[in-house]
């Protein structure tokens, strides 16, 4: 798990999972939108509590490794004013078959918006802007089933 203010290079993020003996590759790429909830966004700043969060986001990622069949997992969250169309969190899995890479990563990035300190401010057109509740954005229903390695 890392934390950055730093631009989030995806295909850089894939060159470090790469391995021999995967056969399979998943990501996830979180993007600053110009909407949410009938207002238009500006821009988004986000605040971790980082000492926790990557505590918390390195058990999420030890977590995905015990619970599926893979080698390698990573998330990387931005921090601090982003523009729309910024990445502002990326996850990928490397795994010998898709099935795991898909729902490893899809693990990771529900636990990540549920269980870390983040804060999200979004900066409307309007002037306004107003602090959003991220753990709202990984509600959505989906059951993680359990994936036994063979």
């Amino acid at each position: 798990m890392r934390i950055t203010a730093d631009r989030i290079e995806p295909d850089k993020q894939r060159d470090e999972l790469c391995d021999d003996r995967a056969g399979a590759y998943a990501s996830f790429e979180g993007w600053i939108r110009n909407h949410n909830d009938g207002e238009d966004v500006l821009r988004l700043e986000y605040e971790i509590y980082e000492p926790l969060a990557l505590k918390e986001g390195q058990k999420v990622i030890e977590e995905a490794l015990e619970k599926f069949p893979i080698f390698h997992a990573e998330c990387v969250h931005r921090e601090g004013m982003l523009e729309i169309g910024d990445c502002a969190v990326w996850v990928g899995v490397s795994s010998a078959h898709r099935d795991e890479a898909f729902e490893a990563c899809r693990y990771i990035i529900d636990q990540v918006k549920v269980r870390l300190p983040i804060w999200k401010k979004e900066y409307y057109v309007d002037g306004n802007s107003g602090w959003v509740n991220c753990e709202r954005c990984a509600i959505h229903g989906h059951e993680h089933p359990k994936v036994v390695s063979s």
